[in-house]
């Protein structure tokens, strides 16, 4: 780590690597470590902070993670937060119970303005709440600096020892002053500077990418979209021609979208890369018939993945890495360490036991989109790649509810191409964190030119988001979505109505399946 620095302690909440890149939007180092550290390694680093994460256990359970108490006594400020404000009570003498009401999702929240980690926050602020156990006693030399009507101590602190705690996640953007907080502890309790900038990672990485991989070869899996042209312009830059980027034509792309990411990457394109296109269509689609379970989809998908890399890798010569642009909400959702697998992601939870690489690369995996798209202009990467509508590896065989077949294909292709267009047309395209359209398993009686139809329905998807951990249904005009229903189902073979989903992250996914 160069320079000052903030480690965060992982005791097994998904938001840990959120709270790193939150930290790091302040302009301040910020590497997530497992719980199991030791207090020398730690000292080794000297952070200038250090946080707790939540976590799902109950710290009375003697099989819950802990820590050396003796953590407390190094003089490092320390921020404890859900799961890590209740180990810090619990191991400097507060009491933890369950609570007789949990709360979980949007809390007002009353705070102590004049406690450091408040200042500048509203008295009264909306906090994102989740848990079942909570402090129900401060340890000695704590004062409770905010509390709800049913959590009494919904944060403390100790500022001659510089020790912060909080029951709800300012880490997550539901907590409308979140950022405020977590600054207030970097700069004000921790005594960061803010010399930190992505550029450092860009030059980092290629420089740790070049000596970890030698003289070898490299195979990377080169989707087109965001993350993975990302990865590939980031390797081309560290190895350059002993990099081959191999792009799977799947057939579950979206409209044109092969041949476009082929006139960006190819012989003629901007960057010099070894550069191989595949036509799998077919194959996908045999090995996707009468599959309707969204994870053996992608498990499937998954698979052929690595299946087209080890054949093209043969047929290049011995390769010795495999490079993916997995970044942390991927990996997150297919489940890191105890938490628990929403969905798997073909270039993570679908990896087939068996690959024949060495190794696989993954520079972005710890990195969340926006991060990413920071990444790709640093690297000098257009505008119009970096951002770039987000698309899932499984491409449109989990934007199609059910069994996959080429028609079903087409369908969604052409619906999404048209919802797309219009949202372009009505300049709402960079406003969007994501958008697309997906195609029902549902089949409803419809009227066309007086004739009775039973056709698909398409559902309509579009959030705005930051991180892709939680996100919020857009808000469309309406106008704009009654002009893209009617040209979906007058242009669109197979349909005859037109959804809208208005549903967040959480509880849904943003991806259908």
């Amino acid at each position: 780590m160069e320079k000052e620095s903030v480690i965060v302690l992982d005791f097994g909440g998904q938001y840990n690597q959120l709270i790193a890149r939150r930290v790091r939007e302040c302009n301040v180092y910020c590497e997530v470590k497992p719980y199991t550290m030791s207090l020398e390694e730690i000292k080794k680093i000297n952070p200038k902070g250090i946080i707790f994460t939540g976590g799902p256990n109950s710290v009375y359970d003697e099989k819950s993670p802990h820590y050396d108490k003796a953590i407390f006594e190094l003089g490092i400020p320390i921020l404890g937060i859900c799961y890590g404000s209740q180990l810090m009570a619990w191991s400097l003498g507060g009491t933890v119970e369950t609570a007789p009401t949990s709360e979980y999702g949007h809390t007002e929240v009353e705070v102590d303005t004049e406690d450091t980690l408040f200042e500048g926050v509203s008295k009264t602020t909306v906090c994102w709440m989740s848990h079942t156990d909570y402090i129900a006693k401060a340890p000695q030399g704590f004062r409770v600096t905010a509390h709800t009507p049913v959590c009494p101590v919904a944060a403390m602190s100790c500022p001659e020892r510089k020790l912060y705690a909080t029951q709800f996640h300012p880490e997550v953007m539901h907590t409308a002053e979140g950022m405020k907080m977590l600054s207030n502890f970097v700069y004000k309790v921790c005594g960061c500077h803010g010399d930190w900038k992505m550029s450092s990672f860009v030059e980092t990485t290629i420089a740790q990418l070049r000596e970890r991989i030698g003289n070898g070869k490299v195979l990377c899996a080169l989707s087109g979209g965001v993350d993975s042209s990302v990865a590939a312009v980031l390797l081309s830059k560290a190895i350059g021609k002993q990099l081959t980027c191999v792009f799977v034509d799947h057939g579950l792309l979206r409209k044109n979208e092969g041949d476009e990411v082929e006139a960006v990457f190819g012989p003629n394109g901007s960057y010099e890369l070894n550069f191989i296109r595949v036509n799998a269509q077919q194959r996908y689609y045999e090995k996707l018939k009468g599959v309707t379970e969204p994870e053996a989809k992608r498990m499937i998908i998954g698979e052929e993945f690595i299946r087209v890399f080890e054949e093209e890798a043969r047929k290049i010569g011995a390769v010795d890495y495999l490079v993916q642009g997995t970044i942390y909400p991927d990996v997150i959702e297919s489940g890191l360490g105890k938490s628990a697998v929403i969905k798997s992601h073909h270039n993570v939870g679908g990896l087939p036991d068996v690959v024949d690489f060495k190794e696989i690369v993954e520079p972005l995996r710890m990195l969340f989109k926006d991060e990413v798209r920071k990444v790709g202009l640093e690297l000098g990467i257009p505008d119009y790649l970096v951002y770039r509508q987000p698309f899932p590896g499984p491409g449109l065989g989990i934007r199609i509810i059910g069994e996959v077949t080429e028609e079903k294909v087409k369908i969604v292709q052409e619906a999404d191409y048209i919802y797309r267009e219009e949202i372009a047309k009505a300049g709402l395209d960079k406003g969007l964190g994501q958008y697309f359209a997906a195609l029902t398993n549902m089949r409803s009686v419809g009227v066309m030119g007086d004739f009775r139809t039973y056709d698909y329905a398409i559902a309509l998807r579009a959030v705005n988001t930051s991180d892709f951990m939680t996100a919020d249904a857009a808000q469309l005009p309406w106008e704009v979505l009654g002009k893209v229903t009617n040209r979906i189902v007058n242009e669109v073979k197979g349909v005859n109505r037109v959804m809208y989903d208005c549903t967040g992250k959480p509880p849904a996914t943003i991806e259908f399946e």
